[in-house]
């Protein structure tokens, strides 16, 4: 089916925002009557309280790893006020100020009852953002081996996710988050010291009408956040700076939740081809496929809402969506299957333990228990013949041919996104260089982009990707104007032909070095001839997937929904991986892998 991002995120507002806050997400997605206590509600839910994290915690007396308490949280992110406002305004009472004013000193920035002043234009329309909730999800199989191995590898999990977690986060206030200012907001400024204010709620199961595994974290950012000058005076967050970012923040935490299982637990990844045509999705080696329809219901009832919701859309647009508009309906899709919550609450052991009785009466004994025998074993196998090397050259090649079929024109963070998914699919959980992902996309940038429209958008060169009769060999522009397979899949065609180019212009420069001038022009020739029969063999590829695999789809519409619904696009046949990530082994004439 279709990939469910891993990071998703919804805005917390007054009224049923900051409701859902305290009575959902504190608890656990659990049911919490009214007038119970936020910690007894919690112990009753089986779910550890709220931390707090972030830099900026010090600046209003709080320090990371502290227990969130309802108070602070109704202060803070129900408010906009400081989380010690009680004792600062009893404080500023005593001194003889005014109520009005002792309030005003505990608010952090401008108060949202701002917003509902009849001096505020088009008060009645705006709703003042009070924090934004990012929902952090491990990889399916992270889930099986967390719910259905031993407590040593649940704790790594889950120190795994605490680590991914807290770096991303760190990516954000320090490299993404801006402040507002001016009228309207609209310069922008980074925040002081990259220091957001998060409050993170661990959950351990889904919404689905029977418990399945789902360890993950709702991570609370506040907007409130302190201005980069001298005063450190605060403001509010740029919502569509961290909105643009969240697919850059998704593929980054992704990358470190990776790295960090497989430097603890010795385990590798491999991406698993979900739908043909489609992004694959990276899993732990070695955990068997059929545990992840056990234990991803409530996934599959999302993948089923998204297969209709984008049918309707290439109804509506005659096209398919594009990623943006792909997220944006996984999260509609998230949204309409969302069972109400369930009232029978339990602890985490009894979740493991009722999660273990169900994974052994469906597959047997035998496939739980040595799960973590053959996460080892398959790992092994994958190190053997597969050796992870980034070249950035070829790196960059394949981003931007990837991002460019997908996007045509495209911003820096969209590049930033998809060099992240590339390590992920090269390195299959090895650790990275701090740093890679910019230096591939910086190589982009630089040489293979040019400026196109407005906003800082640029697209790729096709001169400098293809120097010599580019209207003849550019294979990308035949691939973005088709509609006849998935983009993905025509994505992958086009980097494909392009890696091909790089590597034959390399022999052609070495062969150049030992035979002279002459003898490489005649090489030269040779390579344009082969980077012509390659651009051929492409443009085939995509008019053959679509004739094979229509029939296919259309069948697949029907089943999934009774109604008529136009086919979308046809699957590509099969995934075509990066460089780096076949499964042959052997190393190529630049290092890389064949």
């Amino acid at each position: 089916m279709f990939h469910v991002p891993v990071i998703s995120k919804a805005e917390l507002r007054p009224g049923d925002g900051v409701r859902y806050l305290f009575r959902g997400v504190m608890v656990g997605d659990g049911h919490r009557p009214a007038g119970k206590a936020l910690r007894d509600a919690q112990d009753e839910a089986g779910v550890p309280p709220g931390i707090w994290r972030g830099r900026g915690l010090t600046a209003v007396g709080l320090t990371p790893g502290d227990e969130v308490s309802e108070r602070q949280a109704e202060l803070l992110l129900g408010e906009g006020r400081h989380p010690d406002a009680d004792r600062i305004e009893r404080e500023r009472l005593q001194a003889g100020d005014d109520p009005a004013k002792a309030r005003r000193a505990t608010v952090l920035g401008r108060p949202i009852e701002h917003n509902r002043s009849p001096k505020t234009d088009k008060a009645k329309e705006r709703r003042p953002w009070l924090g934004m909730d990012l929902v952090f999800r491990p990889p399916p199989t992270a889930h099986i081996a967390w719910a259905l191995m031993g407590d040593e590898e649940r704790r790594v999990l889950e120190e795994c996710q605490d680590i991914s977690v807290d770096k991303t986060l760190g990516w954000l206030g320090e490299s993404v988050a801006q402040i507002r200012s001016g009228s309207g907001g609209k310069h922008r400024k980074p925040i002081r010291d990259g220091a957001l204010i998060v409050a993170v709620f661990r959950h351990y199961e889904s919404r689905a009408a029977e418990s399945k595994p789902l360890l993950h974290d709702h991570a609370v950012v506040s907007i409130r956040a302190r201005r980069p000058d001298a005063k450190g005076t605060w403001g509010n967050l740029s919502a569509d700076t961290l909105l643009a970012h969240i697919v850059a923040a998704d593929t980054l935490y992704l990358l470190f939740f990776m790295e960090e299982v497989s430097a603890r637990l010795g385990w590798a990844w491999e991406p698993r081809e979900v739908t043909p045509g489609r992004r694959p999705v990276m899993e732990i080696a070695g955990i068997d496929q059929r545990l992840i329809g056990w234990q991803s219901t409530r996934r599959q009832q999302i993948e089923e809402a998204l297969f209709v919701l984008t049918a309707e859309y290439v109804e509506e647009h005659g096209h398919e969506p594009g990623e943006r508009a792909a997220y944006g309906l996984a999260c509609r899709a998230a949204d309409r299957t969302r069972p109400p919550k369930r009232k029978d609450l339990r602890s985490l052991s009894e979740l493991r333990e009722r999660w273990r009785e169900s994974a052994i009466a469906s597959f047997g004994a035998d496939v739980v228990d040595r799960l973590a025998e053959r996460a080892r074993a398959a790992a092994a196998a994958v190190w053997a013949r597969v050796r992870p090397v980034v070249d950035v050259v070829l790196a960059a090649v394949d981003v931007v041919a990837v991002v460019y079929v997908m996007r045509g024109a495209f911003k820096r963070h969209h590049l930033l996104a998809e060099a992240r998914r590339y390590l992920s699919y090269v390195l299959r959980g090895q650790p990275h260089q701090p740093g890679l992902d910019e230096r591939i996309v910086q190589t982009v940038v630089d040489d293979y982009t040019r400026p196109v429209g407005r906003g800082r958008k640029m697209t790729a060169d096709l001169h400098a990707l293809y120097p010599r009769d580019t209207d003849d060999q550019a294979v990308l522009r035949p691939l973005i104007r088709t509609r006849t397979a998935p983009l993905y899949a025509r994505a992958r065609l086009a980097a494909g032909a392009l890696s091909a180019r790089v590597y034959e212009l390399r022999r052609a420069d070495r062969l150049d070095s030992r035979t002279g001038r002459k003898a490489g022009h005649a090489l030269e020739q040779e390579t344009d001839v082969a980077a012509l029969e390659q651009t051929r063999a492409t443009i085939e590829a995509v008019a053959k997937m679509a004739a094979k695999l229509q029939d296919g789809i259309r069948e697949r519409a029907v089943a999934q929904n009774p109604r008529p619904q136009p086919a979308p696009s046809a699957p590509a046949p099969s995934h075509t991986p990066p460089p780096g990530v076949q499964q042959t082994p052997g190393r190529t004439p630049t290092g890389g892998l064949t």
